[in-house]
């Protein structure tokens, strides 16, 4: 791949390699992926979400903590006016720009490789950390489990760096080969410390420092995490879960969701 565009597609044989990487290892790094252009346009837009300036029906939003401590995130919360200090902004497929980088050629081909031919999405969200206070640590935790309220849990999630995210300011740790092991809990999330303590979690976490652009594959079994960010720079990175299309929503107490079919 190239700067020049989402859309140009890699070899087969890299995407064969890139494919084998990924279920050995929990993760496989694609490069740049996204031109600085569009990269421009999705953080401006993110950023007038965030703002109010641009509106959707039904998006998500969840303000950071004042203190960076993941346990004193508040719930339910949503839209509590205009700020840059989300830290989370979902359903940002209802943005035609988001919906297009979704279903990117380049996307349809990993995911026609690693979920299937038919493929809808469970999410697209931002975890932002914001350049005025660094946001918050996310701890070590799987995207899978009882709490996704799926009749089976998903299996890839792309991951999209809008801003540089450093060693130092944001980055996404994985413990490799953490994937195979299934799930930490029956109910999926943080994983126990007991667990991580066992696994030797904080010796053996990866770090993956990448640039405004860069595309991180993961699979949502694999133990990973994020820390603070940097004051003074905006670590944004768009996360987009893919799902097998026969995949069907559990959950009782509000109609079951229906998901949007991307490929």
């Amino acid at each position: 791949m190239t700067d020049d565009a989402v859309t140009e597609l890699p070899s087969a044989a890299r995407l064969d390699e890139a494919v084998a990487s990924y279920r050995e290892r929990g993760f496989v790094r694609l490069g740049r992926c996204v031109p600085p252009d569009l990269l421009a346009e999705m953080r401006a837009r993110v950023d007038a979400m965030m703002q109010g300036e641009l509106r959707y029906e039904g998006l998500f939003f969840q303000r950071d903590t004042d203190t960076g401590r993941y346990e004193d995130l508040g719930y339910g919360h949503g839209w509590v006016g205009p700020t840059l200090r989300y830290r989370k902004l979902e359903k940002l497929e209802r943005d035609p720009v988001f919906l297009s980088f979704i279903q990117a050629p380049l996307f349809r081909e990993v995911t026609r490789r690693l979920v299937g031919p038919a493929v809808t999405l469970y999410r697209a969200v931002v975890f932002n950390k914001a350049a005025e206070t660094g946001g918050s640590d996310t701890p070590w935790h799987q995207d899978g489990g009882r709490f996704w309220g799926l009749d089976r849990d998903p299996g890839l999630q792309a991951w999209t760096a809008l801003d540089d995210a450093p060693v130092d300011g944001g980055c996404l740790e994985v413990l490799e080969g953490s994937h195979r092991m299934g799930l930490a809990t029956p109910l999926g999330g943080v994983v126990p410390a007991r667990l991580l303590e066992e696994a030797d979690a904080e010796a053996r976490a990866l770090p993956l420092p990448a640039e405004a652009g860069e595309v991180i594959l993961l699979h949502n079994y694999a133990w990973h995490r994020t820390r603070r960010g940097r004051v003074g720079h905006a670590r944004r990175a768009l996360t987009v879960c893919y799902l097998d299309a026969a995949t069907r929503c559990l959950r009782r107490k509000h109609a079951p969701r229906t998901f949007l079919r991307v490929f």
